[in-house]
This record gives structure tokens, C-alpha cells and sequence, in this order.
């Protein structure tokens, strides 16, 4: 699943803490801000250029675009534009720049900021940094990736196959319209499709780094932004500032372990949901728990046959109701939500669920699409791991996602996993990155945070990350839900300020 820092309900604000935490210690040094940055060699021309900021909506933005090469390893080869925006603290105790990234792969930095700074960072941040959002290569209003347009996207998304999901000849279908929508992917968007990677994006950030004058980054990346900045701290580990890692994930893993750790968190999100929701009222469920997930399976395991629709005719598949039981389980608090959308589905009506897969899609009301999120995704998962096997490797990680995930895992895995495994065995440019651990050797101390039931990037990953990093440090947020930091835990965000202010690294994990 695409790892969106924010789910269907509204973004919640914070108030961070302002007193230190006991049992801290000042270990990281301070990151100051300098017009006299290291320049690797050969880069001049981009790490020098002039970057002309403009005034911009909301009142107190700047928007600018940044010059990057479209091939790192080749910087003859063309350049791309990078959209930029920033929020300027006048403060005298301003310490720097602070980068931001939403995760995805395809989340907008420059949404992030413009629309949420204050809700995704504390006064407190905002008083001592410049917030600094970004469109990473492909996305937003940076130089785009383009695939299908509106109509051929509904086809590819929404489309009823002619074949029961999950069927070879389900299969087989899936694979004919991978190809399709892999080609159209490379003839609409040429030789950037080919560095959509992770670490194309990590050298992106250095650049910014540079033209933004800091000496060293400064970094907040949620969900997959944390593969940013692993990989920027694995790249440039003596560049590396205050980086918070916020929802980690595993840099290790394979893809197909990748998917099935990640199915099994989701399936862990659907159990906690189900037992708060037979505690209340409203429940579409009654009994106990595994009576209760029995009814749930009957559920879904009928809506391929009952042919729901919603109310603008479209019909409800087996990988649509992946995604729209999905997206509720970033947050607790869509959990009613999701008990309206069953409630609905129980009753026939399918209106509810389509509109969670097209909020996950980011499809309008009329039909269109807000932005090319879903290819993104699929370009940058496709260059950042390895994808072979044909569909005998589909299919028995499809087996491994349901033993880990029974109730809701295939259905999740349809439209991700399979879609994900069959696309990338097609895909027109070949996989740069190869799953290992990160150490970043001499970087200095790199902030992880996990939550202990997060369904998109479990807790184990974070775990995983700072067992990697040679100076990683975890701070743990005991609850559900997808990432940690401004999710109203008082004791998480006075953590992640002190450290990203002050330099102050916690002796020991807070357990917040």
C-alpha cells in the first residue's frame, strides 16, 4: 500500500510539549546554517544556481522551483524542476531549514506544507526552523509522471473483471493490463520514469540542502519518506543534521516480504477496529471477536457475487473493497467511518466504499484524478526493489498474505500487491535498488519513531531500522494508527522538538 502520512479523517492538531523529557542528554551537535556548503565535484552549476522565491498562497509562503539533473549518473542527460515552498521564521533562534516529506511513494511536499504546516508541526518547530515542503521528482508539480488519463485510469482501477479475483484467468487478465499501462506509463512520461528511485530522490534532497544554504539536512519524513532519508543518511552520512524517521520502514526486506509484513499489520488494524467496535454501539458485527471476523469474511467473500454498485453506477470489485477497507485503518479515528461503510455494504449499497478507494486514489467527484499518485507509486516500488518470478512468485506471496492476513489480506493484496508484483515484471525500466540494511556509518544520532499498531509500516520495521543504523534511536508510540509524531501524544512531540530544536537525543526509548 501507497504509506500516506494522513487517512480519511480530518488532520488532527497538536499541541506539543514544551518541558524536556527526563533521562535525555545533549549527544547530537548543533546544525547551523551556512552559506558555505560542500559541492560534489562535477555540480556546480545545479548546487550553485540562484533560486528565485516568490511570494505565495497562504499568506507567509515563498514557492520557488529547483534545477536537478533528471539522470544523477548522468547529468548531461536533461533536467527536471523540482517545486519548492517554504515557511520563513523570522526568529532570532532560527536554527535552520527543515525538510519535510508526506511519504507515498507520491506525496506531495508542497501540499504538505502550504495546507497543513500547522497542524503537522508545532509552534515551536516553527518558531526555530524555515519549513521547507518539496514535490519529489515525478510528483505534484515538480516534472510529473504521466500514464493514463482520467477515463483509461477509471478502466485500470475500477474496471469489472470478466473472471472471479484471485482466478489464473483473473491473473492472466491482470498481466495483459499491466503491460498496457506500463507502456502508456513510458510513452507519456520518457526517461524520468526511469528515476522515480529512492535514491535519485535522497540526492534531490541533498541539492536542496544546498541551495537552501544549510551546512547539514534537517529532516521530518513520514511513511516512506523515511526511505529518503535512510538512504540520504546511507549517501551522505556526514551531511546528515537532525532527521526524524517517522514510521519507518525496513530497508532490508524484499518485496514480497515487504507486502506480506505490511498485509499482516493491516489485518492487525481490522482486528483492534473490530474489537473497539463490538464494545460500542452501531457495530455491523455481534459476538465475539473471531465470531465476529467469521462474519466479516462472509461479507467480503460475497460482494464479487452480489454485484454492489454505488450511486453513480460503478460497481464494487474484490480489489476495490481492498482499498476501501484499507484507507479507514490509517487512523483510529475513521474507525466509524468504517463501520458505516460495512453497515452500507451489509445493506447493498456500495456508495461509501467507492468513495474510500477514491479518496486512497485520489479520484474526484466528476471523475477525474487530482494528481498521478498511483503511477508514482508504482514507478518508484518498481525501481526501488527486485520483481521476478512471473506469476507463480504472484501467487504464493498471495498465499503468504493470506495466512498472515485472513481476513482482509487478499482482498487488500488484489489491488496492491498483485497489481504491484505484475506491473514491475513489466515494467519498462529496471529496478536500480537492491534491498539491504543501512548503517550510515559516522552519521550523527537519526531519530526513529514507530507506533506500536501501525497497519501501513509496522512496529517491527521500525525496530528493524535502528537494529541497521549505526546511530539510530528509537522512540516508540504505544497506540493505533499510522506514524507518530502530531498525533495529539504530548509526549512523542515534545521528544521529536527537543531533539530537532536542542540536539536533545533520548538516553533511552520515552515509550510515549
Amino acid at each position: 500500500m501507497r504509506n500516506v502520512l494522513r487517512s480519511a479523517s480530518a488532520i488532527v492538531a497538536t499541541v506539543a510539549g514544551a518541558a524536556l523529557l527526563a533521562g535525555c542528554s545533549l549527544l547530537a551537535p548543533p546544525a547551523p546554517m551556512t552559506t558555505l556548503v560542500d559541492v560534489p565535484a562535477g555540480l556546480e552549476e545545479y548546487y550553485g544556481q540562484q533560486v528565485d522565491w516568490q511570494n505565495c498562497e497562504p499568506q507567509g509562503m515563498q514557492c520557488a522551483t529547483v534545477t536537478a539533473p533528471v539522470d544523477w549518473a548522468d547529468p548531461s542527460a536533461g533536467d527536471i524542476e523540482l517545486a519548492v515552498v517554504r515557511l520563513v521564521t523570522d526568529s532570532d533562534t532560527r536554527v535552520g531549514s527543515l525538510l519535510m516529506n508526506p511519504g507515498g511513494p507520491g506525496g506531495s511536499g508542497v501540499e504538505l506544507v502550504q495546507q497543513a504546516a500547522e497542524y503537522v508541526t508545532s509552534d515551536d518547530l516553527r518558531d526555530n526552523f524555515d519549513i521547507v515542503g518539496w514535490d519529489p521528482r515525478g510528483v505534484g508539480q515538480s516534472t510529473g509522471v504521466a500514464c493514463y488519463d482520467d477515463a483509461d485510469m477509471d478502466a485500470f482501477l475500477y474496471g469489472v473483471p470478466a473472471n472471479p479475483a484471485g482466478s489464473d484467468a483473473w491473473l492472466a487478465e491482470q498481466v495483459a493490463a499491466e503491460a498496457d499501462f506500463s507502456a502508456a506509463c513510458a510513452a507519456n512520461t520518457g526517461p524520468l520514469l526511469g528515476t522515480i528511485d529512492v535514491e535519485s530522490n535522497a540526492r534531490d534532497m541533498d541539492l536542496l540542502r544546498g541551495v537552501l544554504g544549510d551546512a547539514k539536512l534537517n529532516y521530518l519524513g513520514f511513511s516512506y519518506g523515511t526511505s529518503f532519508g535512510a538512504h540520504y543518511a546511507e549517501l551522505f552520512p556526514q551531511n546528515v543534521g537532525r532527521l526524524v524517521l517517522d514510521g519507518a520502514i525496513d530497508p532490508s526486506l524484499g518485496s514480497s516480504e515487504t507486502f506480506t509484513v505490511q498485509m499482516g499489520g493491516f489485518e492487525n488494524a481490522f482486528r483492534a477496529y473490530v474489537t473497539d467496535c463490538l464494545a460500542g454501539a452501531d457495530c455491523p458485527f455481534t459476538g465475539t471477536l473471531d465470531e465476529a471476523l467469521a462474519q466479516a469474511s462472509t461479507l467480503f467473500a460475497g460482494v464479487e457475487g452480489r454485484a454492489l454498485k454505488a450511486d453513480d453506477g460503478r460497481q464494487l470489485t474484490a480489489s476495490t473493497l481492498g482499498t476501501a477497507l484499507s484507507y479507514p485503518l490509517y487512523d483510529e479515528g475513521s474507525w466509524a467511518a468504517l463501520s458505516q461503510m460495512l453497515t452500507e455494504l451489509e445493506g447493498g449499497d456500495a456508495t461509501m466504499a467507492l468513495q474510500f478507494a477514491d479518496g486512497y486514489n485520489s479520484r474526484n467527484d466528476d471523475g477525474s484524478y487530482a494528481d498521478q499518485s498511483m503511477a508514482v507509486y508504482t514507478a518508484a516500488t518498481c525501481l526501488d526493489s527486485t520483481f521476478t518470478g512471473g506469476l507463480d512468485s504472484t501467487k504464493s506471496t498471495l498465499a503468504a498474505i493470506e495466512a498472515a492476513a485472513p481476513t482482509i489480506g487478499k482482498y487488500v493484496a488484489y489491488g496492491d500487491w498483485v497489481h504491484i508484483d505484475i506491473a514491475c515484471q513489466n515494467w519498462a525500466y529496471p529496478s536500480v535498488v537492491t534491498p539491504h540494511a543501512i548503517t550510515a556509518d559516522g552519521a550523527d544520532p537519526i531519530l526513529v519513531l514507530g507506533t506500536t499498531n501501525d497497519p501501513a509500516t509496522p512496529y517491527a520495521w521500525a525496530q528493524a531500522m535502528v537494529g541497521q543504523l549505526d546511530s539510530g534511536v528509537l522512540v516508540t508510540r504505544e497506540g493505533e494508527g499510522h506514524t507518530a509524531y502530531a498525533q495529539g501524544n504530548d509526549c512523542i512531540d515534545a521528544t521529536v522538538d527537543d531533539y530537532l530544536i536542542d540536539g536533545t537525543v533520548p538516553e533511552a526509548d520515552p515509550l510515549c
